[in-house]
């Protein structure tokens, strides 16, 4: 199905002080059902306002934004919070996890709010983690824990899997380990994926190529034959 999610003339501009700062300004993409997308620029270019918003975290100044033929910029506060709760799974950089919780606590969380879960054990073995289940987050790698973010987000079974520099406070091998993951996911599920990164590097393995500069997108790329990430060298 074309356009699953689609951005159309999309603004975003924040008050500071007297200050009106822009850091959206007209962004046009769109994005297809089980698609694997990067979304790449340099720092403040505007990437994590562009996920932020496909996430329901923050709210669009201008334009429409439609995901699975829902205009999600006319909803208000309750109906993001349903959003962001049954339809998002997030990634975040440095994990977000409960420290007082076990690997398998920490999915459970996730599950007890949704519709339509899948099972936590199943989920940690996937990730390759079944034997750290009773383990906490301060007992975990940083790798480790990442998986286990990426299993809390994976439980839920969203329709949209959403990434914020997921690789950004992981050493390279366990980097590209995790990024072999993401993509295994997207491949094994048909689930749709996002991953912003500043990192141009890792752009062959996504099928579509979103380059954000100064609050405007740059280019839009379609890789025909998306390269394993094992395979790329940075």
């Amino acid at each position: 199905m074309s356009n699953y999610i689609e951005f159309k003339n999309v603004k975003k501009t924040y008050q500071m002080g007297e200050v009106e700062i822009e850091a959206l300004s007209g962004v046009d993409f769109s994005i297809d059902k089980g698609e694997f997308v990067i979304i790449a620029g340099p720092s403040g270019a505007g990437k994590s306002t562009i996920l932020n918003i496909l996430g329901g975290m923050d709210t669009a100044s201008a334009g429409k934004i439609s995901v699975d033929d829902k205009d999600i910029s006319k909803f208000n506060r309750k109906d993001l919070i349903t959003y962001r709760r049954h339809d998002i799974g997030f990634v975040f950089q440095f994990y977000n996890l409960v420290q007082n919780l076990t690997a398998i606590e920490n999915i459970e969380l996730a599950t007890q709010i949704c519709k339509s879960d899948l099972d936590p054990n199943d989920i940690l073995e996937a990730v390759g983690l079944s034997d750290r289940k009773k383990n906490f987050p301060s007992q975990l790698s940083g790798g480790e824990q990442q998986r286990v973010a990426i299993a809390r987000a994976l439980a839920k079974n969203p329709k949209l899997l959403l990434c914020d520099e997921p690789t950004g406070a992981l050493d390279y091998n366990t980097g590209k380990s995790i990024l072999k993951l993401l993509q295994d996911t997207g491949r094994e599920t048909g689930m749709t994926i996002v991953v912003i990164t500043h990192n141009l590097a890792i752009a062959p393995m996504g099928d579509k190529v979103i380059r954000v500069k100064n609050g405007k997108i740059n280019s839009q790329t379609i890789n025909e034959n998306p390269v394993p990430v094992e395979r790329i060298e940075w």
